[in-house]
């Protein structure tokens, strides 16, 4: 687990996303319901293949991720490691 210096210091490589607390987290806004769709179709498929899986929720055109390491009840290299490939969609 991560101290909360140390997820600030990494969230300088993600633009836009934001620690409060408990999860660093980022909201995407897209062109429609269909966009914002596909987008979580391809978190899943990460999610999947990294076994870690984000909270979100998606209301028609945005979509917000959640990440979290719960077996270590904080922040992880985990997180980080998916916000980089999410960023990379």
């Amino acid at each position: 687990m991560m101290s909360d210096k140390e997820i600030q210091a990494r969230l300088d490589e993600l633009p836009d996303w934001q620690y409060d607390g408990v999860h660093i987290h980022k909201s995407f806004v897209f062109g429609d319901f269909s966009e914002a769709f596909a987008f979580l179709t391809r978190v899943a498929l990460i999610a999947e293949k990294l076994n870690h899986h984000p909270d979100w929720s998606g209301v028609y055109n945005k979509v917000t991720l959640k990440l979290r390491t719960h077996d270590a009840d904080g922040i992880t290299d985990k997180d980080f490691n998916f916000a980089r490939r999410v960023e990379l969609l």
